[in-house]
């Protein structure tokens, strides 16, 4: 198991944020913008974890050199079943330097993208938080 799945799966944030490169950029399913930098998706996948329930991988597929990943999960966002993957690219320091999601139905992207609306105030304070400490 990768360790990034298993600190997901563990719940563990501390451990997510110590594989996130300093220049990670985050791409969002539901936002036009990527996202540049570890203190906004540090706090991203924090608000996503607050949104998701019943959240798990269900398949994980890497790249021969070990600095892919494609991790397929399911959840629920409200009464809305999603199903998603996380692409996660590493650079030579074993970072993740790149990492885009891409979500399904639309009407689960939908739900994502208001319930992380919701969210967005809370996530920009923590990270706003997080660079100045």
């Amino acid at each position: 198991m990768h360790p990034f799945r298993k600190a997901v799966e563990a719940e563990n944030h501390a451990a997510i944020e110590a594989l996130l490169a300093e220049n990670v950029v985050f791409t969002s399913p539901v936002a036009f913008k990527p996202y540049p930098g570890k203190a906004i998706t540090a706090s991203i996948l924090r608000g996503v974890s607050r949104v998701f329930t019943d959240f798990h991988y269900v398949r994980e597929i890497a790249g021969a050199d070990g600095r892919d990943h494609a991790l397929v999960f399911k959840a629920k966002v409200g009464d809305r079943e999603i199903s998603g993957c996380d692409f996660l690219h590493f650079d030579e320091d074993g970072k993740i330097d790149d990492f885009m999601v891409m979500v399904r139905p639309m009407s689960a992207a939908q739900a994502l993208a208001a319930a992380m609306g919701a969210e967005f105030e809370r996530i920009t304070r923590e990270a706003a938080e997080a660079m100045g400490a």
